[in-house]
């Protein structure tokens, strides 16, 4: 076992997590940890863009307007408003950085896109690569730091915080880290602790995201006693390539702000017998759309058609969307592309305020894996990435404000596994790690009831306590940490959508499928019990 020392711990280095060592002080010590490679999360595979009002026609009040609408009335108006408000600035920083986004033909602007829900085409790109050309960008920058280490293979436990090491205060000390590549147990402490550990879209059976989306960030600050919020809503992109070889590669957004056209079987469009907006309707209309449409005529996929562009437009918009279909046989400058709903954003997570702030000294959570407020009760299109830069910037402006004032004082013991045994039986995570994913899929999907839920809430009790005598009494390992957080995360969205008598947004139930006039947030807190 090995012990660190710094004055802030990142843990995950999607935008969100780079952006903020970035913004820190070069006289500030900081650690950034990843499950992987560094370009191992979702930011990466990005592909849309960032939203940013950067258009003459276009204005903050109308890009606000456009979030509080997709939001569907319970967005955080002042978080909103914070956000879009900084999209400029935010954009100009990635440029300074060196982020290569795409130019207009006459090369003096850049090329903007629109996307579903957008109101003005506001969507600054590179290319339909956007998140690999910021993750690549960043990654480079950080690379150039002295005062930033990067541990690559090494997955969050637990944090360490007073309160559990039973010491007076409620402050975050820290992480317990489970490096991969030895199997040994490291203490990372730190003056502060900055979550960037996306979402946990993994929870369910179909998802587009990679396989880190497991909720480690919100699982382990639940389980550090800060509130999570609005974990009811989860984005189901509508559009991910239906294939048995492609796993989670999106078709994205933009295709449909490009004039892609959405088609059952027989060929005939659909989506305007459910919203005047068509094929750019907000996400989780058209996900409900092609749900209700595939379950109507017992389809396995429906179709995504922009064949009618021209080919020298779709090779050049869509480059490695196209590079990537062709691989499976499907030519989308000739033929419609397969498509399915899947997994994609988790709206809710940790509570924090402006800065980053959680219910934890010390402890900060941006990107995918906070609730911020913004996103409300669905996601606006490209309004992520635009999220992780603005509140990475702010949490770091935070953090400056403090660095003389947090004092590094506590020791902290070692990993305990004095009274654990090596695991004979690690299939039993395998199959405990499919049967949450396939009910989560079956009863907390697109479509809900109060009996899905009530069966899916007496199912995670019951996985939940085989996974605790497995933890309890077996050697640690990544699978094992990831289907704890994952089970854990599993019972805060199914608790949340029990408490949401309505449907609104991302949250459609059979039984309260009106919306009411009130819109509140689902705000759960945690019992410590020490």
């Amino acid at each position: 076992m090995q012990q660190h020392q710094y004055d802030a711990l990142v843990i995950g280095s999607g935008a969100a997590g780079l952006a903020v060592a970035l913004n820190l002080p070069e006289t500030t010590r900081v650690a950034i940890l990843s499950k992987g490679d560094l370009s191992a999360g979702s930011t990466y595979w990005a592909q849309g863009g960032i939203a940013a009002v950067l258009d003459e026609g276009d204005s903050l009040n109308n890009h606000l307007g456009d979030t509080l609408s997709a939001g569907a009335g319970l967005c955080n108006e002042q978080a909103a408003r914070f956000t879009v408000s900084h999209g400029r600035e935010s954009i100009e920083w990635l440029i300074e950085h060196g982020v290569p986004f795409s130019e207009a033909s006459n090369q003096t602007n850049l090329h903007l896109t629109r996307e579903g829900g957008h109101s003005h085409r506001r969507i600054v790109h590179a290319a339909d690569a956007t998140g690999r050309a910021v993750s690549t960008t960043l990654i480079n920058r950080v690379r150039q730091k002295n005062n930033i280490d990067l541990y690559q293979d090494q997955i969050a436990i637990d944090l360490i915080t007073t309160q559990k090491l039973g010491l007076p205060g409620n402050r975050c000390l820290g992480a317990y880290v489970l490096n991969q590549a030895n199997e040994s147990v490291d203490v990372f402490k730190a003056r502060f602790v900055i979550l960037a550990t996306g979402g946990a879209s993994k929870v369910y059976l179909y998802t587009s995201n990679r396989d880190g989306s497991s909720g480690d960030g919100i699982a382990m600050a639940w389980r550090a006693g800060c509130r999570v919020a609005n974990m009811e809503f989860n984005q189901f992109h509508p559009t991910c390539l239906y294939h048995p070889q492609a796993k989670s590669f999106l078709i994205s957004e933009a295709v449909r702000g490009e004039g892609g056209q959405l088609l059952l079987p027989d060929g005939s469009r659909f989506m305007t017998r459910f919203d005047e907006r068509g094929e750019l309707a907000p996400r989780d209309i058209v996900a409900r759309a092609i749900d209700h449409e595939m379950k109507r005529l017992g389809s396995d996929c429906l179709y995504l058609d922009i064949s009618h562009r021209p080919r020298a437009f779709i090779l050049d918009h869509f480059p490695n969307i196209h590079e990537r279909c062709l691989k499976y046989g499907i030519d989308m400058s000739q033929e419609p592309i397969p498509v399915v709903p899947a997994a994609h954003y988790t709206c809710g997570g940790i509570m924090v305020n402006h800065a980053g702030r959680t219910d934890l000294n010390g402890l900060y959570a941006i990107g995918e894996c906070s609730f911020t407020g913004l996103h409300g009760a669905n996601r606006l299109a490209s309004n992520s990435l635009l999220e992780c830069i603005v509140f990475a910037q702010s949490a770091a402006r935070d953090i400056c404000q403090q660095l003389d004032t947090i004092a590094d004082t506590h020791d902290i013991p070692a990993w305990d596994a004095s009274q654990v045994t090596d695991s004979d039986e690690d299939v039993v995570i395998s199959h405990n790690w499919d049967e949450l994913r396939r009910f989560m899929w079956d009863y907390v999907g697109i479509v809900r009831t109060t009996k899905r839920l009530q069966r899916a809430s007496h199912r995670i009790k019951l996985l939940q306590q085989e996974i605790h005598d497995f933890y309890s009494n077996y050697k640690i390992s990544s699978d094992l940490i990831e289907l704890r957080n994952l089970a854990l995360v599993a019972e805060l969205i199914i608790r949340s959508a029990m408490k949401r008598h309505e449907s609104r947004g991302l949250h459609f139930t059979l039984d309260y499928p009106e919306t009411l006039p009130v819109a509140t947030d689902t705000v759960l807190t945690p019992t410590l019990s020490l």
